[in-house]
This record gives C-alpha cells, sequence and structure tokens, in this order.
C-alpha cells in the first residue's frame, strides 16, 4: 500500500544551518499494516510523514502509494490519497463552523464543488453513524460550533473525518502529544478502534514507548534520519521498554539523554 525508496532531503543545503535530515530511507507497508514510529527529537519522524504526505519534495528517491508514483506530486494533489491527524487539535477542524459542516469537507474532499451547500439526510445518517462509535455524544450535537468542543473531543472528530473516506495510507503525527494525559489514551483507543475497523494502512509518530508497543502491529524507531530497528510480530508483542531502549542503543550506538528521555 505504501512504499517508500531511498528517500533522501536535506533542508537549507549549502548554508550554514544545512541539515540532512533523511538519509536513504527505504520502507515498505502492506495494506493494513498499523506502523508506530519513535525516535528522539530530530530523528527524521516527522519529515518522513511529511514527506509521504507532500509537505515537501524529496531531494532523491520515490514514494509510491497503493501502485501510485506520488513522489512529485502536489500536496493538495496528493490528499486524496490520504487521511492525515497533526500534533494540534485545533488544526484539522474549523472552529466557526458546525461539527457536521466539518464532516461535510472531509466527506467531500477530492470531488467537485459547486454553489449549494446541502447536507442530505443520508450524509448526516452517514455522520450520526460514525460519530457514535467515538461514546462522546457527538451525534447528538452536529449543529454545535466545533469550537465549543474540548481539545479530545476536537482530535476525535479529526480521526473521523480523515478516516470518513476511508484513505489508502493514515498519518498520525504524535496527535496526542497535546492532549491532557487522561484524554490522550481515549484518543489513542479511539483511533485504534477505527484503524481496525476499517483495516487502515496507518503510520503514527510518537514519543511515548508504551504507547508504540501497546499500539499497531509493527515498531520502527528512527536515528539520525535512518531506519535503526523495525520490529513486528510475536517480538514486538512481548517486548518491554527496557528491551527497547536496549536494542536501540545496540543499533545505533547511542543511549537516550536530554530531551530523548521523553521515549521512556
Amino acid at each position: 500500500m505504501l512504499q517508500i525508496e531511498n528517500l533522501n532531503k536535506t533542508f537549507n543545503p549549502g548554508t550554514p544551518i544545512e541539515n540532512h535530515v533523511l538519509h536513504d530511507v527505504s520502507l515498505r507497508l502492506e495494506e493494513g499494516d498499523y506502523v508506530t514510529l519513535i525516535g528522539g527529537n530530530g530523528a527524521g519522524k516527522s519529515t518522513l510523514l511529511g514527506g509521504v504526505a507532500g509537505t515537501f519534495l524529496p531531494d532523491t528517491g520515490k514514494i509510491t502509494i497503493g501502485g501510485t508514483d506520488v513522489t512529485h506530486l502536489a500536496e493538495h494533489r496528493r490528499a486524496v490519497y490520504l487521511g492525515r491527524v497533526f500534533q494540534d487539535p485545533m488544526t484539522g477542524t474549523a472552529a466557526n463552523m458546525n461539527i457536521e459542516e466539518n464532516m461535510a469537507l472531509a466527506y467531500r474532499r477530492g470531488k467537485r464543488r459547486g454553489l449549494g451547500w446541502y447536507i442530505r439526510a443520508k450524509e448526516r445518517d452517514l455522520y450520526r453513524e460514525r460519530l457514535s462509535t467515538l461514546e462522546l455524544g457527538l451525534e447528538n450535537r452536529l449543529s454545535d460550533k466545533v469550537g465549543l468542543l474540548s481539545g479530545g473531543q476536537r482530535q476525535a472528530l479529526t480521526l473521523v473525518m480523515a478516516t470518513l473516506k476511508q484513505p489508502r495510507v493514515l498519518l498520525l503525527d504524535e496527535h496526542t502529544a497535546a492532549l491532557d494525559p487522561k484524554t490522550a489514551p481515549k484518543v489513542l483507543e479511539i483511533g485504534s478502534k477505527i484503524i481496525e475497523a476499517y483495516n487502515l494502512t496507518t503510520m503514527m509518530v510518537t514519543h511515548n514507548m508504551r504507547d508504540a508497543i501497546r499500539h499497531g502491529n509493527r515498531l520502527i524507531m528512527m536515528s539520525g534520519g535512518r531506519i535503526v530497528l523495525d520490529i513486528s510480530g510475536e517480538e514486538k508483542q512481548k517486548l518491554t521498554v527496557e528491551e527497547l531502549v536496549a536494542k536501540f542503543s545496540q543499533a545505533s550506538d547511542e543511549e537516550f539523554t536530554g530531551d530523548q528521555a521523553l521515549l521512556g
């Protein structure tokens, strides 16, 4: 479903602040793979997601989604293949529009737009059905402005919107990092239920080792713009944080220090 081949990216080349962020990164995701992506700050995690999303074009390498070469496709044209949830809960929704209007924008993504703004009863029923799976009562608040929702409610709504059209690939970029400790696990569980229900191919960036181990069927760790660990199957199911720290140190000849302690 997703193939990344020898991806390289350098920001500000030829300047004193040149930064080679991705080094020949290659990765293949089969349909239904749920990959958690972990690493210290500056490891290249979010940059890799940005490369898949088309936020920037790679210097070299190739990206295909569902067999379609999207390497040089503009971000807005690539969006038809992708669902995406950002770190900031305010980013994925329009605060001054109500819930059903936000969902209608997501539902009609990639379709031709007319001058009319009309939500049919069948559409509204679909929105209620999808929202009811969140168990947050949002299905009964379709006319409420999204700006009235909490951060956790907005992020849960964004997850539903991002998966409404069952994208080829779902990208979750530290989507619970800005939520409080009680809300973040709930949003993670909601996401996992949606991913499992629709067998979505997913990449989730996280700073939390326990979340990376608990969710998904595959764990990838990056360091210095390279993939240093790729763990799946029974090995991942039995993995502990301590074992993962040891594996990282062995694979990268580094230890977790400073802000990398966030991984613990």
